[in-house]
């Protein structure tokens, strides 16, 4: 009821709202009509006024450019391996006895002829005396048996001596004879053992340590049949052994055959930046290791101070052939597209354009290029990250210059396990 009411009251006012504006003059009634919608045309008029206008267009962004840099350079290939002795002797006694004497010093450098152990020689001095006995009394006989001979010839010519007889002092002399070289050869093989009781190096080079003291017997023979005495490794020149790939190795052979000249070869230590140990390549074996595809080489170093020693590790790059003229780049201005490598370049009118490009190896933080540029390229060297393909830039002049410091790598001695204060 009190619903229906309000309802009848609302209806009621309106009627009465609409009854008194039609009462209104005219121009009043239009005045309250053309209110609200000048105040809808204003704040519209207000709100366009306000929005900003649209941006202008950037301008393109700023890249560094520079022509490849063109050098003049030697390309090397990169191989491992590790030094050995150019000679290296077991020294092993040629007979056998008691040491009694070491005549050298763990791990100095002897020379060839320098007396290393001696052998106690008493045995053999006796021996030798026996010989030269031997030797005389076969001596004896053939001087005696010489004269016979000689009385025999004398008297054959008057028939006092007979045929017979004369051919058995011949027979005689002959054997004899045979009994004096004999002699003589126990002789110089007697004196041979006295000799070889003075254990000599047999060449120049560092020896080891000694592996019998005095006192000890020691066995002759060949091989592992003889008391191991000690070891020396000739060390001045000293090899340098690596194996090289199938492809290397082809690499090389079809350089010599179109007539390059014998390949250098630089070695640098565990410790160096540098390769500072200079050599040649003096043997390449007669065949490839079929289960690795490597073939074995060596190349020899002069090493006049000693320092290279036999198992070190090196590092050894042989030149790939003669001085050639490279383009490079620097190495952070290289792109990569899926399998590919890019270099970004801008043209005469500003726009970015990518070149597929050959790289070759790193030198002083440069980048050879073996192909896909010219001198003439303006190559993105800074702002590469901005300069999009087909896009414009605005180019920047720069410079390309080698790093020498790009390269170099950073070695530290090791680590000391332990330290204390000093007293």
């Amino acid at each position: 009821m009190n619903m229906i009411s309000r309802v009848e009251t609302e209806e009621t006012s309106r009627a009465g709202l609409a009854k008194r504006f039609r009462r209104l003059p005219f121009w009043q009634r239009a005045g309250v009509i053309a209110l609200p919608i000048a105040l809808v045309v204003g704040s519209t008029g207000i709100a366009f006024k306000g929005a900003p206008a649209a941006p202008a267009a950037p301008p393109p962004p700023v890249v560094t450019v520079a022509a490849p840099l063109v050098r003049d350079i030697n390309e090397w290939d990169d191989y491992v391996g590790r030094f050995e002795a150019s000679r290296a002797v077991e020294v092993r006694p040629r007979v056998a006895g008691a040491i009694t004497g070491v005549h050298f010093t763990d791990g100095a450098v002897v020379r060839k002829g320098q007396l290393l152990f001696t052998i106690d020689p008493r045995p053999f001095t006796a021996a030798l005396a026996e010989a030269r006995a031997g030797l005389a009394s076969a001596e004896s006989d053939l001087a005696l048996a010489r004269a016979d001979l000689g009385r025999a010839e004398r008297l054959v010519a008057v028939d006092a001596v007979s045929r017979s007889d004369l051919e058995r002092l011949q027979a005689r002399v002959r054997a004899a004879t045979a009994a004096v070289a004999a002699g003589q050869a126990r002789v110089r093989s007697r004196a041979l053992d006295v000799e070889f009781t003075q254990v000599r190096a047999p060449i120049s080079g560092r020896i080891s340590d000694r592996r019998v003291d005095p006192g000890n017997l020691v066995a002759a023979g060949e091989g592992q049949g003889g008391s191991l005495l000690t070891t020396i490794n000739a060390l001045d020149p000293i090899y340098f052994t690596f194996d090289g790939s199938e492809a290397l190795f082809l690499k090389t052979k079809r350089a010599r055959e179109a007539g390059a000249a014998a390949s250098p070869v630089e070695i640098r230590l565990q410790d160096e930046a540098d390769y500072k140990w200079k050599g040649r390549l003096d043997f390449t074996d007669n065949g490839l290791d079929p289960r690795s595809g490597t073939i074995r080489g060596r190349a020899v170093l002069s090493n006049p101070g000693l320092f290279l020693t036999p198992g070190m590790f090196g590092n050894m790059r042989l030149s790939a052939g003669g001085t050639t003229r490279a383009l490079m780049v620097p190495d952070a201005a290289i792109q990569t597209d899926q399998a590919r490598k890019l270099v970004l370049t801008v043209g005469a009118d500003g726009t970015v354009a990518p070149k597929p490009v050959e790289l070759g190896p790193v030198v002083d933080g440069l980048r050879i290029i073996r192909s896909g540029l010219i001198p003439q390229d303006k190559v993105v060297i800074a702002g590469t990250q901005m300069a999009m393909p087909g896009a414009k830039v605005q180019p920047k002049p720069g410079r390309i210059a080698p790093d020498a410091s790009a390269q170099q790598p950073t070695f530290t001695a090791p680590v000391t396990g332990e330290a204390t204060f000093a007293r």
